[in-house]
């Protein structure tokens, strides 16, 4: 190895070093502000002076840490549920059907992409009254099934075609498999890490969601994470409580760090394998 190419590998990684140090100051600040007491309002720079758990004790009784929970998990999980239901069924004929027909489908599909939600709420609202819909707790579900079609439907085309070989359907079909034999206990199942892909990024956004579930949700006690947490935030008399907002992210994000770490392996090679073919 040359000095040039020696001086150019030492100049790369201490920017990546640099970009990691810089990426982890926040997190640094966050972690250590929550290990204070809620009265400890110190520097935040000044990491780990104090090492108490009264943040964590104060943000898990003020927000009703088990209730917020349990609405988030149903929320996410019914979501997620449809979504891979409704990305995987949709996908599969768009993949394997070579026509016109099929290729708008895919692009109307990837056209969501680029609408976001909240720009067509209003006109959302109204056709969920006009359908006789109650506005409620499970309301948000509606929208984030919609909007995370889109993206997960891409994945799924992308990894069935490049992913999926044909010939296997071919032999099931040849011994008798009919279309949805074929899907479920051939080509399903060989879309497991697709299907952690779209769990794991859509889950992440559902989970952290806070203007749909703001918009539908007016009971308290229906609230999920995000939304409990808006009580730390304070007002012009009550001052914010920084440390115990602090707890309360770290509260809200264990679930999210568990769910990422157990299913870590398949999701680089579901969003590589699924973006090979358009």
């Amino acid at each position: 190895m040359t000095n040039e190419s020696r001086v150019k590998r030492l100049s790369t990684h201490a920017i990546l070093l640099a970009l990691v140090f810089i990426n982890l100051v926040p997190l640094l600040i966050v972690l250590s502000s929550s290990l204070r007491s809620p009265r400890n309002m110190t520097n935040p720079l000044n990491w780990f002076n104090e090492f108490t758990l009264e943040s964590f004790e104060s943000a898990y009784t003020r927000m009703h840490f088990p209730v917020a929970l349990w609405n988030s998990v149903v929320l996410t999980v019914v979501s997620v549920a449809f979504v891979v239901l409704f990305a995987a069924m949709a996908a599969y004929p768009m993949a394997r059907i070579k026509s016109r027909t099929s290729k708008f489908l895919y692009l109307f599909f990837l056209a969501g992409l680029v609408v976001p939600g909240q720009m067509v709420l209003i006109p959302v609202i109204q056709m969920i009254k006009g359908l006789g819909i109650p506005l409620g707790q499970y309301t948000p579900i509606l929208m984030f099934i919609t909007c995370s079609l889109p993206f997960s439907t891409f994945l799924y085309t992308g990894f069935i075609r490049s992913g999926v070989p044909e010939e296997v359907e071919e032999a099931a079909y040849i011994d008798g498999a009919g279309l949805f034999k074929r899907f479920w206990q051939i080509v399903f199942p060989l879309l497991l890490p697709v299907t952690v892909s779209v769990i794991i990024t859509q889950g992440v956004w559902i989970w952290n969601d806070y203007f749909f579930n703001m918009v539908f949700i007016t009971k308290a006690l229906d609230a999920p994470l995000p939304v409990a947490m808006l009580g730390f935030l304070g007002d012009q008399q009550n001052p914010a409580q920084w440390n115990v907002l602090f707890a309360a992210c770290i509260l809200c994000a264990l679930p999210l760090l568990v769910m990422f770490f157990a299913l870590q392996k398949y999701f680089v090679g579901g969003l590589t394998m699924g973006s090979v073919k358009g």
